[in-house]
């Protein structure tokens, strides 16, 4: 298909490296991290090549056949990890694909020893929800991705946060995943990335 051809050669790997950038700008120093949802692992790798400090693993519920990261399958649920079990989890466009983020979310707070990672999106501004779901359908339909389109607004996220004690530490919205000529369209304010710190 011809959009799928253009995503794989003009989107796919522009955004894997830029996300890795800014995840390795992001990410604790020295910290074991869980990449929830983690798909081949590229992002991850990726990551890995720029912070060697680092130690990734991962979870999905689809296990590629060729993984560049450990990857174990889990239920979409619960993850299958003891409490306190890594330095952070990170979620790289995962939690819009579940129907209820808070569940992923909470089991990030338990796993998790200090810090959350997460790249995600805002439903906020114009056509903003038509445009996340032409993105996500273009990005994942073919891989048998579920797709329940479930985009939180900023004020949403802000009270998920609240609840369930998450300080954010710093966040990007600029992230420049995609070329100029179509960032005014699939960029804007509908992107971000944002380090989370567990409070007593």
């Amino acid at each position: 298909m011809l959009i799928d051809n253009y995503h794989t050669a003009q989107v796919l790997s522009r955004r894997v490296r830029i996300l890795s950038r800014h995840l390795a700008e992001l990410a604790p120093l020295s910290a074991a991290i869980l990449d929830v949802g983690c798909g081949d692992g590229q992002v991850a790798k990726l990551l890995l090549d720029q912070r060697p400090d680092l130690t990734l693993s991962g979870v999905d519920i689809l296990i590629r056949k060729h993984t560049v990261i450990p990857v174990l399958a889990f239920d979409g649920t619960t993850l299958p990890q003891a409490a306190d079990a890594k330095d952070a989890v990170m979620f790289i466009d995962v939690l819009h694909h579940t129907e209820d983020p808070l569940v992923l979310l909470r089991e990030a707070v338990r796993v998790s020893r200090r810090w959350i990672i997460i790249k995600d999106h805002t439903r906020e501004g114009w056509a903003a929800r038509i445009t996340l779901r032409f993105m996500d359908w273009v990005g994942n339909a073919r891989y048998g991705v579920a797709l329940p389109y479930n985009y939180w607004s900023e004020a949403q996220w802000q009270a998920a946060f609240a609840a369930l004690k998450l300080r954010p530490v710093r966040s990007v919205t600029a992230l420049g995943l995609y070329p100029w000529w179509v960032n005014w369209l699939f960029g804007r304010r509908l992107h971000f990335i944002t380090l989370l710190e567990k409070q007593a």
